[in-house]
């Protein structure tokens, strides 16, 4: 599905980027590791068109280098940025509209459908977005994607700074996602969930992909994760 070949990123002058390869098949969750800086981030960024990069982003066949973010996201890319970007003063019923791929027409993923994934979002669905714990928000950011109807998520650290329990119910929606051969680029911190609940695993270090292979593999070289991931 996802194909990307010598990609190259700047922020300005800053080269961040090095010629980064990896692909995502369809129904696949890729885990993307890597200590902070380590361009993870900006990898994702960049395939949803948000920082100037160069090199080969293809989505089934298609260029995606050039095209802006809202062309990207219609092609079915949907993006969970780390900092979750909703909107506080409107509704989680209204934060989930504005997510919708189509507004007003029924499509794969219904209001129903968020609220029986995450009951707490039916309970604070009249309630300002800008009022919920961080762990609400999560589930906010999650759905309001998913109501776009995209075949790809890209997800940056969702667990970050939530609770046990939360991270388990977010680890349960992922699951969830990939039983309806949704793909998902997932960025994450915690190990025990990415190997959990990956396919493959992907280790970048220095802005380039350093390790790709199977949670198994990864587990098997432990000079790869003292090298570039233990502080």
């Amino acid at each position: 599905m996802l194909e990307v070949l010598g990609l190259h990123a700047h922020y300005g002058k800053s080269h961040v980027l090095h010629g980064v390869n990896f692909t995502v098949g369809e129904g696949e969750i890729v885990c993307l590791l890597g200590r902070n800086g380590s361009g993870r981030s900006t990898t994702a960024k960049a395939i949803m068109g948000l920082v100037q990069a160069s090199g080969v982003l293809r989505w089934r066949g298609q260029t995606l280098l050039g095209k802006p973010p809202h062309e990207i996201a219609r092609l079915g890319l949907g993006y969970v940025p780390e900092n979750r970007d909703i909107f506080p003063r409107l509704t989680v019923h209204q934060n989930l509209m504005l997510g919708q791929k189509r507004p007003g027409a029924s499509g794969k993923w219904s209001f129903e459908d968020m609220y029986q994934l995450f009951p707490r979002l039916r309970e604070r669905q009249h309630v300002p977005a800008g009022v919920l714990s961080g762990g609400e928000q999560q589930m906010l950011t999650l759905c309001r994607t998913l109501m776009g109807e995209p075949d790809l998520i890209l997800i940056d650290e969702p667990t970050e700074g939530l609770a046990p329990l939360i991270v388990d119910q977010v680890a349960g929606f992922l699951k969830t996602l990939q039983s309806q051969r949704i793909a998902i680029l997932l960025i994450e911190q915690k190990l025990t969930i990415a190997l959990d609940i990956s396919d493959r695993v992907l280790v970048m270090g220095h802005g380039e992909v350093v390790f790709d292979g199977s949670p198994s593999a990864f587990a098997e070289q432990p000079d790869v994760r003292r090298e570039w991931l233990e502080v």
